[in-house]
């Protein structure tokens, strides 16, 4: 499926001079780091040999408890350098893509987890799409939902529903952080300015040419995810609050259908009253009443105050990061040291 429709540069343009960063953010994932590199390292000599291009890896470890920093230090440059990208402590993922995007020293870049389940081989797919066919981002979506319970398929169709809701730049659905942006992809997502990062629809709100990529995640290669039902309701609360004003359209509705509601038990109580004659008791619909305009109140409360707090933020403007540790591998040389406290300002 492609969501833009400009011209597509020449090939000669986009070739592997411009090179490609593999961001993989990594949380506790010790077990199978030393794997996936293995495996990245092999895609970095098929990249090489057919399109002659040059690939570095950036492991940003988002204040790991288990020995993740340790063995990524200790992670050769075999086939493609090697960064590690080390966060004072948790920030989330968000924080920690945009840490991998800021250290990015290749032209091209590809967000990938470091659980396994996005597959090295298939990059060589998305690789294609932006060298052989022009597209500036290729992203990934997942074919299906069979293996998920219909509580979650339910409550991803009401996050997509409510985040495309008159949205002019619709985010497609099921579609995932395992991604690549083309040079200017990445130059553009560089220029946004907010601080409450929100990847997927970012990099489909730059525009450029687009173009799906369904695949079938595979089984992590070791451990349990990190990334809980509450991890996902913030990430979700994040992603309509930055892109959409749904929540408070939908508050808006509300507030006009209880209005309307309250105006029909008026309507009635006037009818039993007037015209049957009957005594209306009044303490029970006056408690549920007042109950209901209660409820509806706080909602739109709570929705106005999700908003409130991102301008809050914004207005903060703390950075989105701090660099505890940062080393470079490169393939003409053994190691490059460079402790740092950066931000992501710099």
């Amino acid at each position: 499926m492609t969501l833009a429709t400009a011209s597509p540069n020449a090939s000669a343009s986009r070739t592997a001079a411009a090179g490609l960063s593999i961001v993989v953010p990594v949380l506790n994932e010790a077990a199978g780091l030393a794997a996936l590199h293995e495996r990245l390292g092999a895609l970095a000599t098929r990249l090489k040999q057919r399109y002659g291009l040059a690939c570095e890896v950036v492991y940003v470890d988002d204040g790991s408890s288990d020995a993740t920093l340790e063995i990524a230090r200790g992670l050769p440059p075999t086939s493609l350098d090697v960064q590690v990208v080390s966060l004072s402590r948790n920030f989330g993922k968000e924080a920690a893509l945009m840490a991998g995007l800021d250290h990015a020293r290749r032209g091209a870049v590809l967000f990938m987890d470091g659980d396994g389940q996005h597959a090295p081989e298939l990059v060589e797919r998305l690789v294609g799409h932006w060298i052989d066919d022009g597209y500036d981002v290729v992203f990934t979506a997942k074919a299906h939902r069979s293996n998920e319970s219909a509580t979650r398929r339910f409550s991803v169709k009401i996050f997509y529903t409510l985040v495309n809701w008159g949205a002019r730049q619709k985010i497609p659905e099921d579609a995932g952080d395992f991604r690549l942006l083309s040079p200017r992809a990445v130059a553009a997502l560089r220029q946004l300015p907010e601080r409450n990062r929100f990847f997927k629809g970012l990099s489909n709100w730059i525009g450029f040419r687009q173009i799906r990529v369904d695949y079938e995640p595979a089984p992590r290669a070791h451990g349990v995810t990190t990334f809980n039902i509450g991890r996902l309701l913030g990430l979700s609360i994040e992603g309509l609050t930055s892109f959409t004003v749904a929540p408070l359209r939908v508050a808006s509705l509300l507030g006009l259908l209880l209005a309307f509601v309250a105006f029909l038990f008026g309507l009635s109580i006037l009818w039993e009253t007037v015209v049957s004659g009957k005594s209306v008791p009044g303490y029970p619909s006056l408690v549920v009443g007042l109950m209901t305009i209660g409820g509806v109140q706080l909602i739109m409360i709570g929705v106005m105050g999700e908003y409130i707090g991102k301008i809050l933020s914004e207005i903060k403007a703390r950075p989105i990061y701090f660099v505890a540790e940062h080393s470079v591998k490169t393939t003409d040389s053994d190691s490059a040291e460079t402790p740092a406290a950066r931000t992501a300002a710099e």
